[in-house]
């Protein structure tokens, strides 16, 4: 295959796919968006294919000088540093101009940290809106929350830890996913603020909830009221009442004292 678009792992090293690996091995050249990193995935499995600079800053020039070298039919396989080339990584210009070359191209897929939060954090529905990362002007941001202010499905988007933005909707921050120090934060946008006041380490993969699952405040104040008076602990009945309207817990917690 002349041109292979190869998901790579989003942490663990172990989560690669059999076919990757053998595509890895196989290729003339793997062309990665950081040598550096795609080095250690390809140490850790004994592979020693020769390894090309393709990232978004030599986009443009690789392009030309790639095209025909496919043509002539060398083997390459194409990564980033994680997840899926072409998708917030750079990739998509290549498997344009592959195609509008005659030049076959196959995708292997594999991990993929949009899927994994989006699983991870309990927030999924029948379909939803990934925004790849998220605008870093202020300005712009807002823009983009009034343009899904009638969305009514989840949304999945990558932010930088020094910008987790707040939200009106239930959020889930995933960070570090499948590395050793995972971690998923879950609940109403305040706690989640307040949980991130100061700015994690490692990568951060939001996805904001539905907005039309926080329930009716009045019910869910009753619901917590009931489960106390039958011996619930408080804070237990808000935290389940809060899991089930997506509602603030403190504030269930506060409004049946």
């Amino acid at each position: 295959m002349p041109l292979a678009v190869c998901a790579t792992p989003i942490g663990n090293l172990e989560d690669v796919t059999l076919r990757v690996l053998d595509e890895l091995r196989t290729a003339d050249v793997v062309l990665a968006e950081d040598t550096r990193h795609t080095r250690l995935l390809l140490e850790r499995h004994d592979i020693s294919t020769r390894l090309l600079s393709y990232h978004e800053h030599n986009e443009a020039a690789r392009v030309a000088e790639l095209l025909p070298r496919l043509e002539a039919g060398e083997r390459m396989a194409l990564v980033s540093d994680a997840g899926l080339p072409g998708v917030s990584d750079p990739g998509a210009r290549l498997v344009r101009a592959a195609r509008d070359a005659g030049i076959e191209v196959t995708v292997l897929p594999g991990p993929s940290a949009v899927d994994t939060a989006l699983v991870t954090s309990g927030l999924a529905e029948l379909r939803y809106a990934f925004l790849g990362f998220l605008p870093r002007r202020t300005a712009e941001l807002e823009g983009l929350w009034r343009e899904l202010e009638a969305w009514p499905w989840p949304v999945v988007a990558f932010e930088s830890p020094q910008r987790l933005p707040r939200s009106l909707r239930p959020v889930a921050v995933c960070r570090e996913l499948t590395k050793r120090y995972e971690e998923v934060v879950r609940g109403a946008a305040a706690e989640v603020a307040e949980r991130f006041h100061e700015p994690p380490k490692g990568e951060v993969t939001i996805v904001i909830g539905a907005p039309g699952r926080r329930g009716d405040p009045v019910a869910a104040q009753a619901a917590v009221a009931e489960l106390v008076a039958a011996g619930t602990p408080r804070r237990v009945a808000a935290d389940v009442v809060a899991r089930l309207t997506d509602m603030s817990r403190n504030d269930l917690y506060r409004a049946s004292l």
